[in-house]
This record gives C-alpha cells, sequence and structure tokens, in this order.
C-alpha cells in the first residue's frame, strides 16, 4: 500500500514539477503556451521583486507545522529531466491514527492550511544565475521550491484547477566556500540518479528545517503567480525567503553533472521572468513586535489588501 501511495504521489509531482516534454531555450519556453494555455496568462511566475516596489503588511509569520518532523519514508529522489525532485510519500492510515501528520503551513496571507507535497531545485550552468524569481536584481545561483497543496483539496492536481490550490516556499542559494549542510544528504546521491528519469529511494530520511537552518523566515515576499513548468496553473501563493543559503562550488558542480531528456546537461532550468502586471506584491519584514490587542487590529489591516489593484 505504502508503494502504491509513493508511486501515486510521484505521478502528481511529476505533473505539477515537470508537465509534458519541454525545454528550457528561449525559442522552448515561447513554445510553452501552444500546449498549455495558462502558460500566456497574466498572472504566471516567475517575476522580479524590488523591496522599492512591495508593499510592507502587518501580518502573521508563516507558521512551519511540523518543519522539525522527520519526514516519512520512503523519500525518492527523481531526476525527470527538467529537475531534481524530492518526492514525500502520504501517511498510512495507520500513521495518521498513530498521531503523525504531514508537515504544513499557514499564515501570512496564506488563503487556509497547506499540506507539503514535495521539493525541487532550478540552478544555472554559472554561478550567477540559476534561480528563477529575482530579488532585488540579484539572480542567485540556485533556487529551492517546497510545494504544498490546500487541505481542502484531495490531491495535487484537483488542487490546480483552483486560484487558492497551492503555495509554494521559495529560498534561495547563493555561492559560498561552505556547505550547505542542509543539501549534504541530498548531494551525497545526486551520482545515483544522472540521466533523466533516474529515480532512487533515499536510505535516510531528514526534516524540512533542516534544508532552510538559519534562515529568517519572518522576512519574506508574497504574491499570487503560477507554477514556473508546464501546465503553468495559475494556482500558486508565493512566500519568498530573501535571506539566502550557502551552497559550495562542490556541491552546485554535482547538480550540473546531471543530464536533461534531451541528452545535455541539465542546468539553466529557470523560466524567463515574467510580467508582474497589475499585481502587488507584499513585503514582511519580521522587525514589528505587537501585543495581542495591536495584532487584531493589524489582522484587518493585512487582510483587506487584495492581490490586485
Amino acid at each position: 500500500m505504502k508503494v502504491l501511495l509513493l508511486l501515486a504521489t510521484f505521478c502528481v509531482l511529476y505533473q505539477a514539477t515537470a508537465g509534458s516534454r519541454f525545454g528550457y531555450s528561449e525559442p522552448n519556453q515561447r513554445r510553452w503556451a501552444r500546449h498549455h494555455g495558462h502558460c500566456a496568462g497574466k498572472t504566471q511566475s516567475p517575476i522580479a521583486v524590488h523591496s522599492a516596489k512591495s508593499i510592507p503588511l502587518n501580518m502573521p509569520a508563516v507558521d512551519m507545522i511540523g518543519y522539525h518532523n522527520l519526514l516519512p519514508n520512503p523519500l525518492v529522489m527523481v531526476n525527470n529531466g527538467h529537475t531534481v525532485a524530492i518526492n514525500i510519500p502520504k501517511l498510512t492510515e495507520e500513521e495518521k491514527a498513530n498521531g503523525d501528520f504531514m508537515p504544513y503551513v499557514r499564515g501570512g496571507k496564506l488563503p487556509g492550511e497547506f499540506e507539503v507535497e514535495g521539493v525541487h531545485f532550478h540552478w544555472g550552468d554559472k554561478n550567477n544565475r540559476g534561480a528563477e524569481h529575482v530579488i532585488n536584481d540579484i539572480r542567485y545561483t540556485m533556487e529551492m521550491h517546497i510545494v504544498h497543496r490546500n487541505k481542502k483539496y484531495a490531491t495535487l492536481a484537483d488542487a490546480l484547477e483552483f486560484a487558492d490550490g497551492a503555495a509554494v516556499l521559495g529560498f534561495f542559494f547563493n555561492l559560498d566556500e561552505d556547505d550547505s549542510q542542509g543539501l549534504t544528504a541530498i548531494c551525497r546521491h545526486l551520482h545515483l540518479i544522472p540521466e533523466a528519469n533516474d529515480a532512487m529511494n533515499l536510505t535516510i530520511t531528514f526534516a524540512l528545517s533542516s534544508l532552510i537552518a538559519n534562515v529568517d523566515v519572518d522576512k519574506f515576499y508574497t504574491y499570487k503567480g503560477s507554477l514556473t513548468t508546464p501546465p503553468c496553473s495559475e494556482a500558486i501563493t508565493w512566500v519568498l525567503y530573501p535571506d539566502p543559503i550557502p551552497i559550495s562550488p562542490k556541491q552546485i558542480a554535482r547538480f550540473r553533472q546531471l543530464q536533461d531528456t534531451q541528452d545535455g546537461a541539465l542546468v539553466d532550468n529557470f523560466r524567463q521572468l515574467q510580467s508582474i502586471g497589475n499585481r502587488r506584491v507584499f513585503m514582511r519584514n519580521g522587525n514589528n513586535k505587537h501585543t495581542l490587542v495591536e495584532a487584531l487590529k493589524k489582522e484587518l489591516d493585512y487582510k483587506k489588501w487584495d492581490w490586485y489593484n
């Protein structure tokens, strides 16, 4: 049963992070919309984010419930030809009965509670590119996406049909002489999935918090957007944490040694920047401390702001 659940999870996450066969060259990206109409939509991702153009709001932090718990086994790491994805198995009924639960997030401007589905990465061939979002004119070496499904929908595939269906937490990696300790286990196994469609069961598990250690999670940007790969579903509430995580030259080199579906190097797997249009980007700086009464007053403040002008 666990294997069947894991295979189902893998299939849905493959669709969400890979879609159909597609390429990342500029001509290929222009062709995405021919097969996936949403890719030509008006609320697409990624975008360039600027502090000066963002609206500071007094809103709650994003609570990461269960992020310190070890993820259920077996985690599957896959090279799907477009990214490296860590697919997380669903809990069995027995595990749920024992009180186990999947990590989830709430707070910020998230419209509900969102349960984790998986993790994947975007990186470049050179150190000055790789991340999908650009923060204050900086494009970092790599970007990690932690994908979540709104709990009110049964599956991620169902959720992607609705504007409030999913949330993605984005984290950035900046080249540094030090290793990212959170990536150690992942990097150690990358050589086992060198070709597109290679997959393996990780023999270890870890907590999501280990991937984002030392990040200031009280500070973030948030906006409404889309998946950054086909089918480009406009169902994502994005939460971007600008405080970068270190990644060493040795670690990023391991990602760059992977192969894509076209028998070439799996690098520069990031989408071109999309127009922000009439969308607002909100910013939480994490410096505001309120009493409970003040916080309740401010709650109306952030809830009255819409995503669009």
